[in-house]
């Protein structure tokens, strides 16, 4: 299995197939609106609008796993993103990450790149980082600023 076998439902209910990202960098991202680390939308969207027309795509995927801290509808956690922090990267309808009821791309993204005790999500705000080919490249802790992971994305889009 490769990153482009899979797809996701965005909130406006249209599926998208990961294929559409290839020759891309991507960046996924599990999210969360009530969280310590929701101000990382912020650097987000800076990266986002850095680097979108040299190729990076930033994929939010909510998710109230982790002490029910985003609880909202999808239509709330949209507009919670968009009015709250400018938010114009593509927002998927809220997963779960970990657990039987995984999602199917994070099952994959675990499995791939492993966390330093497990392969299991710990909060919010992991990341991966993808390159243009479908690789998962490197996973981040949620603790780790997108601001940080920017020289990261600047040599995948060479």
């Amino acid at each position: 299995m490769k990153f482009y076998d899979f797809s996701a439902v965005k909130m406006n209910n249209q599926e998208v197939k990961m294929e559409e990202f290839k020759g891309k960098v991507v960046l996924v991202v599990n999210t969360a609106s009530k969280c310590g680390l929701t101000p990382q939308f912020i650097e987000l969207e800076e990266l986002n609008k850095k680097y979108k027309a040299q190729g990076l795509e930033i994929l939010g995927f909510p998710c109230n796993q982790f002490a029910k801290q985003d609880p909202g509808s999808n239509s709330d956690i949209q507009e919670f993103c968009s009015l709250n922090y400018g938010v114009t990267f593509e927002m998927f309808q809220k997963i779960d990450v970990n657990g039987a009821g995984a999602h199917p791309l994070y099952k994959f993204l675990k499995n791939e790149k492993k966390g330093v005790f497990s392969d299991e999500i710990k909060w919010n705000f992991t990341k991966f980082l993808i390159d243009s080919e479908g690789n998962v490249v490197k996973r981040y802790a949620p603790t780790v600023k997108p601001s940080k992971i920017e020289a990261d994305i600047k040599a995948l889009l060479k």
